[in-house]
């Protein structure tokens, strides 16, 4: 039996600071007409930004990642500062799944002096995640409309944990006619269905324990809507119910919502978005999950 050919060694992927940098870097990868597809990320990379980029892989030839922890989305009094910014990991995990360039712009570079633009997506982003984190989605708008027009990639790749986020990035790129298709990725999970994210590291190990609850808040109501339940009241009922055994669990919203316009269903009658929020400890965690009708 003739010996099997080695795989190939993964080069190491491109780094890009400068935004002329940047645009040398993407000219190179685009020499051969080659589709490009994009994963903007604030870094602290855990497995659901990586499946999001073999999702990329997957679906274009060539992919580009950006690390960029944006002051514009951070609220006075919010995190910004001690957002985890593990860089020489991101760029290791980024480089074994084969990304063919990383940006990892400054701030100068994203928000120049004088700037003075901001994107805002009308009756979206006030609601939910906009009404507990005002002018939160003004920065998420303005810094990937940025990064869009500098990468200018064939495809966007988001993911669905962060729905809203997702939705509003949708009718922000259909609105602006923006020649990109945006594309999402399913919720990764820890072993015990909490959904992963890059604040869970700021859990203790009983706050990390008692988070789980979001995530079996929602399996509650999901299990209820497959038996027949449709008044969105008892499915939230049935979350908080849930919610009651776990003291470290603070409440911010339980929403039972149209996906694409995010209005309160009073009743499901076809497909709905039930979303939570919640304080553990110092961590704001969000969850949710779509429901389609059969």
């Amino acid at each position: 039996m003739p010996p099997r050919p080695r795989p190939r060694a993964r080069k190491r992927p491109a780094r890009a600071r400068s935004l002329d940098s940047l645009r040398r870097a993407l000219a190179s990868l685009r020499a051969r007409g080659e589709r490009v597809a994009f994963v903007p990320t604030m870094g602290a990379l855990h497995e659901g930004h990586l499946s999001l980029v073999r999702l990329a892989r997957r679906s274009a030839p060539r992919v580009v990642v950006s690390i960029f922890v944006n002051p514009l989305q951070f609220a006075p009094g919010e995190d910004f500062r001690r957002y985890p910014r593990p860089l020489a990991r991101d760029r290791a995990l980024l480089a074994a799944e084969g990304v063919d360039l990383i940006w990892e712009p400054r701030v100068e570079d994203v928000y120049p002096k004088g700037d003075r633009t901001r994107v805002y997506v009308e009756g979206l982003s006030d609601v939910l995640e906009g009404s507990s984190r005002p002018g939160h989605y003004t920065g998420v708008c303005t810094v990937v409309a940025r990064l869009l027009n500098a990468v200018q990639p064939d495809l966007l790749w988001l993911g669905q944990k962060d729905a809203q986020q997702a939705l509003i990035l949708e009718r922000m790129c259909a609105d602006l006619l923006l020649p990109v298709e945006v594309r999402r990725g399913p919720t990764l999970r820890e072993e015990d269905g909490l959904a992963m994210s890059s604040r869970n590291s700021y859990l203790s190990h009983a706050e990390r324990q008692q988070a789980v609850a979001l995530s079996q808040g929602l399996a509650a109501a999901w299990i209820l809507l497959r038996e027949g339940e449709r008044s969105a009241q008892r499915l939230a009922a049935a979350i908080r119910r849930e919610w009651d055994g776990y003291p470290l669990v603070r409440e911010d919203y339980i929403a039972i919502v149209d996906p694409a316009s995010l209005e309160p269903l009073q009743r499901v009658r076809g497909h709905a978005l039930v979303a939570v929020a919640a304080h553990v400890g110092p961590a704001r965690l969000i969850d949710n999950f779509p429901w389609r009708a059969r």
